[in-house]
């Protein structure tokens, strides 16, 4: 129904994001909401897939067309719902996702959250066949976010893997590992949390 919104970021969460569209604000789970940042003079476009069940509508926002179609590609296969397809996004190891699908690698789809080796077998039986449809452009371009060293930021992505369906004993064990990086975003805390926990 709708293919993207135009608008100003006006509230950011671990999970999600708020865009300001004429007034109007949509809520847009997204992978990684800290590719944005709040500001209401910089309009952003946001490209988005509404989901509708049974008692339920929701509005899922991507940075791009492309990250847009491998999550629609993703909800298709059986056993995949938005939220596991969001924590496969989430990683901006896509070259690695194609690989493992290509190559039957289970044990490295395993490893995201809510994804089984029954789940993962049916994700390689379903994409192995459309592996050359799925583009492999950087999806998580550079984000206009203020350096900080400021621990909030650490906690804002600490709180976003926990919103993707990693469990709180995962993410506290590599807590330590990424309060040791240099001064960095939530994104990019982020970024490596992910890559931590799918290693």
């Amino acid at each position: 129904m709708f293919e993207y919104f135009e608008g100003f970021v006006t509230i950011v969460t671990p999970a999600f994001v708020v865009l300001d569209v004429h007034g109007v604000g949509y809520k847009l789970m997204t992978a990684n909401p800290y590719r944005y940042q709040e500001d209401d003079q910089k309009k952003v476009r946001i490209f988005v897939y509404q989901a509708v069940r049974d008692n339920d509508m929701a509005l899922y926002g991507f940075y791009d067309q492309e990250e847009k179609a491998l999550f629609e590609k993703l909800i298709n296969v059986s056993g995949i719902g938005p939220k596991s397809a969001l924590a496969i996004l989430a990683n901006t190891d896509h070259s690695g996702l194609v690989d493992a699908i290509a190559g039957d690698d289970v044990a490295y789809l395993t490893k995201f959250p809510g994804i089984g080796k029954k789940t993962a077998g049916q994700i390689i039986l379903d994409l192995k066949d459309k592996i050359g449809q799925l583009s492999q452009p950087d999806l998580f371009h550079e984000t206009n976010a203020t350096q900080t060293t400021d621990q909030p930021a650490l906690q804002d992505a600490l709180a976003a893997l926990e919103a993707l369906g990693y469990r709180s004993k995962e993410v506290e064990k590599i807590a330590k590992k990424l309060r040791e990086l240099p001064t960095t975003t939530t994104d990019e805390y982020l970024r490596h949390g992910l890559t931590l926990l799918t290693k």
